[in-house]
């Protein structure tokens, strides 16, 4: 059985098509928090908002976000996400390298309270090594490890952050 040459010469073209389309898609920016519609908290339930503004000196990693140990969320630079839980008792914390009870929040939510919780990066809070000539400073192998912790901010506050990140889901 032979295969046609037209149908051959299509197939690089569907291929590089979508390798492009993938591209693409990659290179997209999500929408805004703003733009997106998001429906009422269900009956019952609370809506804890995380978000993360950045700036230069932030980190760039996405660490976990956990309610009661259970991961809910990943911390996206410049983005906010929301998850809608039973009214109930919650601690939220953020996976960080160091640990210290100021870093997660304790809060007792409500049916239909909305609350702000924001991610804030402390970069390259421990830092270390060095003393060999592996870099440009004349010191070897150094380390720096992320910190991070979570804020409650007051809702007519952190609206306008969350308005202004992009829209990671819920």
């Amino acid at each position: 059985m032979s295969i046609h040459p037209a149908i051959i010469s299509r197939r690089p073209v569907h291929a590089g098509a979508a390798i492009l389309l993938l591209i693409m898609a990659a290179c997209s920016q999500l929408p805004t928090t703003a733009s997106v519609t998001i429906p009422p908290i269900p009956a019952g339930e609370a809506r804890v908002w995380f978000y993360r503004p950045i700036d230069a000196y932030d980190s760039l990693n996405t660490p976990y976000i956990r309610m009661n140990d259970a991961i809910v969320a990943i911390s996206q630079p410049a983005g906010a996400s929301y998850r809608d839980v039973p009214a109930g008792q919650y601690h939220i914390a953020v996976d960080s390298y160091l640990n210290s009870p100021q870093q997660d929040q304790n809060v007792a939510l409500v049916p239909a309270q909305e609350i702000f919780i924001k991610v804030v990066s402390l970069r390259e809070w421990v830092t270390g090594g060095g003393g060999g000539s592996g870099d440009a400073g004349g010191g070897g192998s150094s380390y720096n490890k992320d910190t991070f912790y979570v804020w409650q901010i007051p809702p007519e506050v952190a609206r306008a952050e969350v308005a202004r990140s992009a829209f990671y889901g819920s």
